[in-house]
């Protein structure tokens, strides 16, 4: 056989192989993932929320999201091809799905879920071109319950980890392409970063930490124009017509399709939901339905009408009164003042001049003036005195006081035009203002702070004495006055610049300022990596338990320090065999060393931005960086078992290679069996309790399975 033919005969072999483990591994995913897929037929964790988002896009009702919409809009299109009519309530985990419709939806979800174990698969591949490396790396991911339990639910998550791994993906073939020498703009180079750019498009479209990975991308594109830019046999154009290449197909053409989502979600989302309140009052007059749609109201606002003031903060609230106290102990027990971010007839005023109940005529409220407002439906005068806010202590309490609009002094501000004349009449929705409390020197604001329980978790209104307050502005939105010509509301309707802008920036209050539920499992980050503490997803008598397979999880942790331990002196070795002039060897550790570089890279960027962030956290955050971190310990696998073996025989050698691969793989599946009733459902007594069928996998006190 000549060298050529044998050459052949090896590729071809090699080939099959691949191909073989990779149907193995698609099977196994096919199994694993669909296996009991509808079971339990209820509504699981948060499935009662991504769920009723669905129905709201089914029956085209606006409503309020701390996340973009793509998740979502795809969650709902494969509830409407399955035959789901969007009208089952999803109103809390528990609820039997009785007849509705949801396999569809579920199905999707759990189809997306799965195909992250392939494309995981092909980006190990890509990163490594070593079978073995690819196959412990996957395998983790497949055997891990936490992550199976995450992916077969009606949930954004899978959607999320899908995209995400899309984009991985392709980062690291157009890394190959441009290494092999692909032309910027050949169809190949230029099909593979248009796919690129259309995942990071949909990943940043369904989650906001898909700009983590956005990042990761750019690190990647980055790298590969170094690499580019420093080989000195191609000319400088080169890394200019790929600079030039990417920035359309990575940068311009996600953008595009980001804002296109956008324009879908609006425009599906045409009419009035619970939803609305968040918003301006121009974005309002766009949602069939509400109130300001196709309204009408008078331009000016005189003295008898009834008013609602909207706050201009992103997603502030229609200034509310309702008959409740403030509390003992928490300034004068006076009527309660908040900000409520839904329309309600507690939202109504009634604005009359500081000295008298009414007047002749239609006199036109003006900026500068001393007026009163009266809550309509408890005849309260807005008020404030001396006694500290309930949250604010550096500023004052707002309340509802008097009498049938009857009160004191306290009760008399000064309505203001931001940026306007003083005498200027006061205008609907156009003019911002600001109420300035005649004795107190201070302007009404609302601070964002949620009230606790006793203020209905309505949001703190309080008078600042700093008179600069950017939070101090309002809007009259609803004006009632009979005896004034009415004009459209359709002159003060946002375009769709103006709302895309207006969603996001209600979209970043609103991620920021997420706070626990009552009862609800929150978590940090020092626990994620160490599988502290799982969530249950269902519970009675089908138990699902979200909870990373421990094997799984403390191997990979502790392959991250192994990794960054053999980074620093693989660095120092390398820094000193520069020093005496000596090459550095270029075999497949190294690339296995630089593949796992980035891996860490991944991870990192995936988990500890985390450790700033301010809002509420979860268990399943974490889920991403264990992609990138469960491809670390495949690869570092695979590295460390060849410098193990370069120091043997090349028998004992061999055999100590495939001992151990065959242990990690055992091992892998075996913990996969024992835990996997955590993702399938358990039922009897909990670990803790007598003839329990989990006590023994109860490893840490904190699992509560």
């Amino acid at each position: 056989m000549t060298g050529k033919n044998k050459s052949s005969t090896i590729t071809t072999a090699g080939n099959k192989i691949w191909w073989i483990t990779f149907g193995v591994l698609c099977g196994a995913t096919f199994v694993t993932r669909f296996y009991k897929v509808l079971e339990p037929d209820h509504v699981c964790w948060d499935e009662t929320h991504f769920g009723k988002m669905a129905s709201w896009y089914i029956n085209r009702t606006f409503f309020f999201d701390v996340h973009p919409p793509l998740g979502k809009m795809l969650i709902a299109l494969s509830g409407k091809l399955t035959g789901y009519d969007g009208k089952f309530p999803f109103e809390k985990p528990g609820d039997k799905y009785n007849g509705a419709n949801y396999e569809g939806m579920r199905i999707f979800c759990t189809t997306l879920g799965a195909l992250i174990i392939p494309l995981t698969f092909l980006t190990i591949w890509e990163m490594t071109k070593s079978l073995d490396a690819t196959f412990i790396g996957t395998i983790l991911l497949l055997c891990d319950v936490g992550f199976l339990t995450l992916n077969r639910y009606i949930l954004l998550d899978p959607i999320l980890l899908f995209f995400m791994s899309c984009a991985i993906y392709g980062a690291f073939k157009v890394r190959t392409l441009t290494d092999s020498g692909q032309p910027p703009f050949s169809p190949r180079m230029l099909l593979w970063q248009v796919f690129l750019g259309w995942a990071l498009a949909c990943t940043m479209s369904v989650k906001f930490v898909g700009l983590f990975v956005v990042l990761f991308v750019g690190l990647r594109t980055l790298a590969d124009l170094w690499n580019v830019l420093g080989d000195l046999t191609k000319p400088v154009t080169l890394t200019l017509k790929h600079l030039i290449g990417r920035s359309i197909t990575l940068i311009l053409w996600p953008i595009m399709l980001y804002v296109f989502f956008f324009w879908i979600h609006l425009t599906v989302l045409s009419k009035s939901g619970n939803g609305d309140g968040f918003y301006s009052s121009g974005f309002q007059a766009r949602l069939e339905g509400n109130s300001l749609h196709n309204a009408s109201a008078p331009r000016i606002v005189a003295y008898g009408a009834l008013i609602t003031l909207k706050n201009h903060r992103t997603g502030g609230g229609y200034l509310h009164s309702h008959h409740h106290l403030y509390p003992a102990g928490v300034g004068a027990r006076q009527q309660q003042i908040t900000t409520y971010t839904h329309k309600d007839d507690n939202n109504r005023w009634l604005i009359k001049p500081y000295e008298r109940e009414q007047v002749e005529g239609v006199v036109p409220v003006r900026s500068g003036e001393l007026v009163r407002l009266t809550h309509a439906a408890t005849g309260r005068n807005l008020h404030s005195h001396r006694e500290r806010a309930p949250i604010s202590a550096k500023f004052l309490q707002v309340t509802g006081y008097g009498e049938d609009g009857i009160g004191d002094a306290n009760d008399v501000w000064k309505i203001v035009v931001s940026g306007g004349k003083e005498g200027e009449e006061i205008q609907t929705v156009r003019s911002k203002l600001m109420l300035v409390h005649y004795l107190q020197a201070c302007v009404l604001t609302t601070t964002g702070k949620q009230l606790p329980k006793w203020g209905y978790e309505q949001q703190e209104v309080a008078c600042n004495p700093n008179l600069r307050d950017k939070n101090a502005l309002w809007n009259v939105e609803d004006n009632l006055f009979d005896d004034l010509p009415k004009v459209s509301f359709e002159a003060y309707a946002s375009g769709f610049l103006e709302r895309f802008l207006e969603s996001h920036a209600v979209m970043f209050q609103g991620n920021a300022g997420l706070k626990p539920k009552e009862g609800e499992v929150t978590s940090q980050p020092w626990q994620w990596p160490i599988n502290y503490r799982g969530q249950f997803f269902s519970g009675s008598g089908h138990r699902i338990y979200l909870l990373g397979n421990p094997v799984v999880w403390w191997t990979n942790l502790l392959f991250l320090v192994v990794f960054f331990i053999i980074y620093v002196i693989n660095s120092i070795k390398e820094k000193r065999a520069e020093a005496f002039g000596r090459p550095i060897p270029d075999g497949p550790e190294r690339s296995l060393l630089n593949a796992a570089g980035w891996s860490f890279v991944g991870w990192a960027l995936h988990y500890v931005p985390f450790w700033a962030m301010g809002r509420v956290l979860y268990f399943h955050h974490y889920f991403p960086a264990l992609v990138f971190s469960s491809m670390l310990t495949g690869i570092l696998t695979e590295y460390l078992l060849r410098s193990i073996k370069s120091y043997l025989s090349s028998e004992l050698g061999r055999t100590i290679y495939h001992c151990a691969m065959g242990v990690i793989i055992s091992t892998t599946v075996y913990s996969f069996y024992l835990f996997s009733p955590l993702a399938y459902g358990m039922s009897g007594p909990l670990a803790h309790e007598p003839n329990s069928t989990m006590s023994g996998l109860k490893w840490l006190e904190s699992w509560e399975f």
